[in-house]
């Protein structure tokens, strides 16, 4: 295969991954942001938790295998993204500690402000992950201030503070409002009782939230000052950033579905997944599999408007990396491919047989036959 065809595979798997990672842990975070509004007592919690409690941790290969395909494929932007983002990077880290931490200590004690104390914790290990994964999207669309010199060594001039500008923080409640719905039909399938009957009357307000600030977002983009590489290029060339010029366009971000009138059913499949969620509360696992085309619909509108870029330059436009610049090398991504091929689809068989083992409801009375088993 050519280089620049290597390139776009990888381009394309990168956001499989994403979107891999926003559908199988998303869920768990939805629910984890629930927690404390759908269960009413300590039991009703603890069926919460038990809906996710044998899953959560498998979910969160998706999360290692992104950031592994960013170090080995993408290595300019695994330096920028995980250098300038260090902070906000810290903060999800710290929440999602709080995540095994609390599902191990929750029910060691039986004292009630004990797991109340755990349950906010996992609400925190939910909620800011979610915001802050969507947040760094937001960023990718207004750009962020980083440079190379001559050397290729990089400059960064990225601040907390900073990241969370306006439209980054509307992209972080979309993606809080994306997993909420996709959590609530979760438990809406998993949780028996109150608790799910509590989280299918969740689905249609989290849906409509949902599909505001997404439309919200996609009018703002129309505003913002999007990037545009202005000058000739080979796809198959260097991985060298400093080898073009870029120029930043009013609605630039708009220009690829201009172009290709197919990728307008990206945010089609957003829509029609939070809609169709809806449509089949009555049929809970058909809500939550309509639900997963809302991260799907998303990932890939975020995916399909950027490219070619990956993390545009907000103060140096002409260093910004893209498809073409910023990659490994064509043999590192071919031995990749290749390793893609065989254990993706070990990873998928596994996850597939764990959740098939781990069907049916979770209800309140299995927890108390078997308290100590359970979380």
């Amino acid at each position: 295969m050519d280089y620049d065809t290597v390139r776009l595979i990888w381009w394309a798997l990168l956001g499989i991954l994403l979107i891999g990672l926003a559908i199988m842990d998303g869920f768990d975070l939805g629910t984890a942001i629930l927690l404390p509004f759908v269960g009413k007592n300590d039991l009703e919690r603890r069926v919460v938790i038990n809906t996710v409690g044998p899953v959560w941790e498998g979910n969160q290969v998706w999360l290692i295998l992104g950031g592994g395909a960013i170090f080995a494929a993408w290595p300019p932007l695994y330096a920028t993204a995980f250098s300038g983002f260090y902070l906000a990077m810290f903060l999800v880290l710290l929440a999602l500690i709080l995540r095994p931490v609390g599902f191990k200590f929750r029910s060691k004690m039986p004292n009630t402000t004990w797991r109340s104390v755990w349950d906010w914790a996992l609400f925190v290990g939910g909620f800011v992950p979610a915001l802050i994964f969507g947040v760094a999207f937001g960023n990718l669309f207004v750009g962020v201030p980083y440079s190379f010199d001559s050397d290729l060594r990089l400059h960064i001039d990225i601040t907390l503070p900073s990241l969370l500008n306006p439209f980054a923080l509307l992209a972080g409640l979309v993606s809080v409002a994306m997993l909420v719905l996709h959590g609530a039909t979760w438990l809406g399938l998993k949780a028996d009782g109150a608790p799910g009957a509590r989280a299918r009357a969740v689905v249609p307000y989290a849906a409509g939230v949902f599909a505001l600030l997404f439309t919200i977002g996609g009018i703002w983009v129309l505003q913002l000052h999007g990037f545009r590489i202005t000058s000739e290029f080979v796809a198959d060339g260097p991985s060298n950033p400093l080898m073009k010029t870029v120029a930043r366009v009013t609605g630039a971000w708009w220009q690829n579905y201009s172009l290709h009138p197919v990728f307008w059913l990206a945010p089609l499949l957003a829509y029609l997944g939070a809609l169709l969620a809806v449509i089949a509360a009555k049929r809970p696992l058909l809500a939550w599999i309509a639900s997963a085309f809302v991260p799907l619909g998303v990932i890939a509108t975020a995916g399909l408007s950027l490219f070619p870029f990956l993390l545009p330059s907000s103060s140096n436009p002409d260093m910004s990396l893209t498809v073409w610049d910023a990659s490994s090398s064509k043999l590192t991504l071919e031995i990749m491919l290749a390793c893609v091929i065989i254990f993706l689809p070990i990873i998928l068989a596994y996850t597939g047989w764990a959740y098939r083992v781990m069907r049916g409801p979770v209800k309140g009375e299995d927890i108390m036959h078997d308290s100590h088993g359970n979380y």
